[in-house]
């Protein structure tokens, strides 16, 4: 059984910084503004032979203006439902506050194990003022500082009394990862909301909601992946604030750590600039690639208006030319499970391993008939190909002269290996050795 602890509290207490420090890096995004988390964000930690899930939540607030509060406060609720051992906020620097006690009296009639931590008591002054926090009566108080770390070593001793069992190390290890990127409002956290049928992430239609990158466990049809909700990546220039720059900074890395990248793109908006730089991004990882055109329910349409609209697409992407183009409406839940079937398959592609014999029989042939063409009066002579045991498809073909075989020819080697072997979604690199 996975072990989960909830951190929880209002606003601008630590938890995401107390977040960082369990989980040994800096996942979730720190800020001195109020309100930066918003979705629930997973991380695993381990203390003394004990793993767990940590989740950090959004501030818990009530009665202010911010559009998301309602939608926090759900994710808030999420999260104390998931928890083995729930992880109590307060703010030893601000003192005991209205919305401490609110919330205290909320989570106070649950039955899981709460445990009320003092952050930001980093001196002699705010360690005695801790006292004032008995007054919520959730017992004992656990004094810390997530910043440096004191007095985490005895709240986490206790936390892990609470586990029935050592936990797993790495609940996430071996299962694909898919990360789903776009640009701002693309309807990226809504596709990942109807695929786990579930409001995992906040959906609203301001631009930027999601800041940090957000995964979640998908199970269904026999396909097991962590599906990861990415913040819009917008251009340089049009980012305007710390945590947009550390929003993009996470999803260009949840990019780099997965296995495929799913592309959503705006139907009434086309391929656009930024588009591009998200797909080359992923094509310069060497990532598995898919592209879902959304909002297609939007478009007026007759019997050529998709295959017009993927022409488009392909012209705009060249010379990447082998991503599958899907169209889908998330809002009125077509193809979506067909999206998913590609995306899975993409993921087997990039994991293929062809047999050197049948590699040799299959593509030899070609070579024999249109060889690479002579350079300054020397033939090059290829005589064996095989695929090498690297993380994403690579062909290695041994000849004489590898430094003369031209980009042309290594293109036509390309599409012949597509031709006969299905590597739909995935780059292939082509190299060449000396025999």
């Amino acid at each position: 059984m996975n072990n989960i602890v909830a951190i929880v509290g209002r606003p601008n207490v630590g938890k995401s910084t107390f977040f960082n420090r369990l989980v040994g890096e800096r996942q979730a995004i720190m800020d001195d503004q109020s309100g930066v988390t918003r979705d629930r964000h997973y991380g695993h930690s381990e203390w003394c032979g004990k793993y767990f899930t940590v989740i950090d939540t959004g501030g818990y607030v009530t009665g202010s203006d911010d559009t998301f509060e309602a939608e926090i406060r759900r994710q808030v609720d999420l999260a104390i439902q998931e928890a083995t051992v729930i992880l109590f906020l307060v703010d030893a620097a601000a003192g005991l506050h209205f919305l401490d006690e609110e919330f205290a009296n909320k989570i106070r009639h649950t039955k899981k194990p709460i445990l009320l931590v003092v952050n930001k008591a980093d001196n002699n002054h705010r360690l005695q003022m801790a006292g004032e926090f008995y007054a919520l009566g959730l017992g004992e108080i656990y004094p810390i500082s997530s910043q440096n770390g004191t007095g985490t070593g005895e709240l986490l001793d206790e936390v892990i009394r609470h586990f029935d069992d050592p936990g797993v190390e790495d609940p996430d290890a071996g299962i694909p990862k898919i990360s789903i990127l776009g640009r701002p409002n693309v309807g990226k956290s809504s596709f990942v909301n109807a695929l786990l049928g579930t409001q995992r992430s906040i959906v609203t239609d301001i631009a930027g909601t999601t800041r940090d990158a957000i995964n979640a466990r998908y199970n269904s049809y026999g396909q097991e992946f962590i599906i990861v909700d990415t913040a819009g990546i917008r251009k340089k220039s049009k980012i305007s604030e710390d945590v947009e720059f550390y929003s993009t900074l996470r999803s260009i890395k949840a990019l780099e750590e997965s296995d495929v990248c799913v592309v959503l793109l705006d139907a009434e908006r086309g391929l656009e600039s930024q588009d591009m730089n998200i797909i080359w991004n992923a094509h310069n990882n060497k990532k598995g690639l898919v592209i879902l055109v959304n909002k297609w329910d939007l478009i007026e349409k007759d019997h050529k208006t998709a295959k017009a609209f993927e022409d488009r697409i392909r012209e705009g992407l060249k010379p990447i030319h082998y991503p599958p183009i899907m169209f889908i409406s998330v809002l009125n839940k077509v193809r979506l499970f067909q999206a998913v079937e590609v995306i899975m398959k993409v993921y087997e592609n990039r994991t293929k391993k062809i047999a050197t014999s049948h590699l040799n029989d299959t593509i030899l042939p070609y070579i024999e008939h249109y060889p690479p063409p002579i350079h300054k009066g020397k033939q090059v002579k290829i005589k064996y190909c095989t695929q090498l045991p690297t993380r994403t498809p690579t062909f290695a073909f041994f000849c004489n002269l590898p430094q003369y075989v031209s980009e042309s020819y290594t293109r036509y080697l390309e599409n012949k290996i597509r031709e006969h072997y299905d590597f739909a979604g995935v780059p292939i690199q082509v190299v060449y050795r000396k025999k």
